[in-house]
């Protein structure tokens, strides 16, 4: 796919035309730019491993074209080790990240709790008034943060008619019949109901959750969210390329699921929280996230088939291996997996057909965990 002749807003997620959307996403859907500093790009060392020097029965390429990979790279202790690029991606293109995008927002919620400006602790009124009357209105950001809000909404990525091709509708991401009578990103967060059971009991993944998220977030430090990613991590932790965030026609960040980045500078993001922040993040931040996280909240969700050890805690999946690898995932098969034992980061964008492909994630887990012991 090397045109957008036939690419536009309706089919754009879908195979095969996802193959070259997927890293033209600026060229579908309006977006504001998160500028860096290219003066300021922290170097990857490299030291490839050559196709032939793999371990017997590694078969890396292999494993890469079945789960339908654009671009995988591996740091070993902040060195690139590995790198691999597919239907035409490059390395100094953005590719979409989706609901990494939602990992990216929580560390920046625990930059702007480290200054002092957002209390995770907080109710979500003190900081959106707007969503009283909505299930939000009796939420805590620690709710949002690990999704436990009681909402009563369901994250269906494949029905064409229900209230998620709605949220799709009101962020911008699908073809509208008239858009004067649709609303926008943080009008549509304002109209979804509760839950019946209280919050903070159950797992319950969705994605309006974290938009909501990146509304906090603009609240509380007075700016718009591309900026801040840009001041408060892009430019210090060293990013190479400028990368941007999609936005609705009143210009709300798709904070759930609308970053888009190349694979070094995900690799990179992955690396500065491996090393616990660097003065970029606030270590506790990190530590929290790796020591909290309801355990028998995510046994009551709608994924502990996925990881059955595992944790949730602010946009991040605690895998509960044998290595403490914690992971942030998106839809499609975008995957930002860190193995502190390894020292290892690995950064995968993918265009898989389906949204969600719970065997393809079961192997690709199996995977980097092969992965990291052979290279």
């Amino acid at each position: 796919m090397d045109s957008t002749e036939t690419v536009t807003l309706a089919n754009w997620r879908r195979s095969p035309w996802n193959r070259w959307a997927f890293h033209h996403v600026s060229e579908l859907v309006p977006v504001a730019v998160i500028p860096t500093d290219p003066a300021r790009a922290s170097p990857l060392p490299e030291r490839l491993v050559a196709p032939n020097a793999l371990p017997d029965g590694l078969a890396i390429e292999q494993v890469l074209r079945e789960t339908e990979t654009d671009g995988f790279l591996v740091l070993r202790d902040g060195t690139l080790i590995y790198e691999w690029y597919a239907n035409g991606l490059t390395a100094d293109q953005p590719h979409i990240i989706f609901s990494i995008s939602k990992s990216v927002s929580a560390i920046l919620v625990g930059i702007l709790a480290g200054q002092g400006k957002l209390d995770p602790d907080a109710p979500v009124l003190q900081y959106i008034p707007e969503v009283a009357g909505s299930a939000y209105a009796d939420a805590t950001v620690r709710q949002v943060l690990d999704m436990t809000v009681s909402i009563d909404f369901d994250e269906s990525y494949l029905d064409p008619e229900g209230a998620f091709a709605r949220y799709r509708e009101a962020m911008g991401w699908n073809p509208v019949a008239d858009p004067a009578k649709t609303p926008g990103l943080h009008k549509f967060l304002t109209t979804l109901p509760r839950g019946q059971a209280p919050h903070g009991e159950r797992f319950h993944y969705v994605s309006p959750n974290s938009d909501l998220l990146g509304w906090i977030i603009e609240r509380a430090a007075g700016r718009p969210y591309a900026d801040l990613i840009s001041e408060l991590i892009w430019k210090p932790m060293g990013a190479a390329h400028d990368a941007y965030v999609t936005i609705d026609k009143a210009g709300a960040a798709r904070s759930a699921g609308g970053i888009c980045t190349t694979l070094r500078d995900l690799a990179r993001f992955g690396e500065l929280l491996r090393r616990g922040g660097q003065g970029v993040v606030p270590k506790p931040w990190i530590d929290d996230i790796l020591s909290n996280g309801d355990r028998a909240a995510w046994q009551r969700g709608d994924m502990a088939t996925l990881l059955p050890n595992g944790r949730y805690r602010s946009k991040w999946y605690l895998t509960g291996n044998d290595h403490g690898a914690w992971t942030g995932i998106g839809i499609h098969g975008q995957w930002l997996y860190i193995d502190p034992a390894d020292k290892l980061v690995i950064a995968k964008f993918s265009s898989q057909a389906l949204p969600v492909d719970d065997p393809m994630d079961l192997r690709l887990l199996r995977f980097f965990e092969q992965v990291g012991r052979a290279l």
